[in-house]
């Protein structure tokens, strides 16, 4: 079926005879194909009486020598055409042994996720589905506000692609004014002690443009740009991105970035409500500390909160 798509991902007509013969099927396989195309992936293909095939839109796919070429050098790259989740890969690479860093990308997730176990869409060949592995030696220091580094380098990159309105919501979202365009979840294996692995999932709507499925306000790079953009060039971006944070993150800690991500944080000074479980705290966002916890003011006393079951609301009078 991946071949038929990929005989077909210029956009253009292409007659059943002629896609029979390229793949050695019939016309009828040809056909049954296709419905599958449009069942299992969500395509839309147009069927003309005397011209054949053609996909309502052309797909530019994945591909690591296009990656390469573009200038991401830095980590081997592994491209799956459909997967579980890049996190997911990723977690069990480490466990068959696999040597970090490397890069996990696939072109659809059928159980992507985000934060607190919720679901992350991920239709085929629009967006960014993307696990960068790290191993981490010498304790916990380095993986101090490593979430919110990584966001500050995908925000760069939507801003450095056209996307001007791109913002920071702490601790692992990017947002274009109230919509979410791009989210980060990190997952650790390992002694965080001694030495460990980390997962940098990090998945950005690219060129999706209509979805049901997201119970949450959103946007994509397509849709605040008005245009598609090349994955392919976002992947090298975002590694030349991530590369320079990450050596500055090593080197001087999360304390050299704290000030520039606050200078993009969105929610600087709002009104804010923090939920964890069933408990919520009301506050005014004072910004990040060296360690990545947020700073609340909470009846006039300075608080700080960390941990990965916490999350952020804008209060109804900020």
């Amino acid at each position: 079926m991946l071949t038929l798509l990929k005989l077909l991902k210029d956009g253009r007509f292409h007659s059943g005879q002629a896609l029979g013969a390229a793949l050695g099927i019939s016309r009828s396989a040809v056909w049954k194909q296709l419905q599958h195309l449009e069942a299992d992936l969500g395509l839309s293909v147009h069927k003309v009486r005397g011209r054949g095939y053609q996909l309502a839109k052309p797909l530019l796919l994945l591909d690591s020598t296009e990656i390469c070429a573009k200038g991401l050098h830095e980590w081997p790259v592994h491209i799956f055409d459909s997967i579980d989740s890049t996190n997911a890969e990723a977690l069990r690479f480490i466990e068959r042994g696999g040597a970090a860093p490397f890069l996990v990308l696939a072109e659809r997730q059928v159980a992507g996720r985000g934060r607190r176990g919720r679901k992350w869409v991920s239709p085929f060949a629009e967006n960014l589905y993307h696990s960068l592995v790290l191993r981490i030696d010498g304790g916990m220091r380095q993986l101090e506000g490593l979430s919110l580094v990584v966001g500050l380098a995908v925000m760069h990159v939507l801003r450095d692609m056209g996307v001007a309105g791109a913002g920071l919501k702490w601790p692992n979202d990017v947002l274009v004014g109230k919509k979410k365009i791009a989210g980060i979840l990190l997952e650790l294996v390992g002694d965080p002690a001694d030495v460990c692995h980390v997962v940098l999932g990090v998945g950005i709507n690219v060129n999706m443009q209509s979805t049901d499925e997201v119970d949450q306000q959103w946007t994509s790079m397509c849709l605040e740009a008005g245009r598609n953009f090349d994955r392919n060039e976002l992947v090298a971006r975002l590694g030349a991105r991530l590369q320079q944070y990450l050596e500055l993150h090593h080197a001087s800690g999360f304390a050299a970035i704290q000030p520039e991500w606050e200078q993009y944080h969105l929610w600087q000074g709002r009104a804010v409500s923090l939920i964890a479980g069933v408990n919520k705290i009301d506050g005014i966002v004072l910004g990040v500390d060296h360690q990545g916890a947020l700073r609340l003011k909470v009846d006039g006393v300075e608080k700080n909160f960390s941990g990965g079951e916490l999350s952020l609301r804008l209060r109804d009078d900020s």
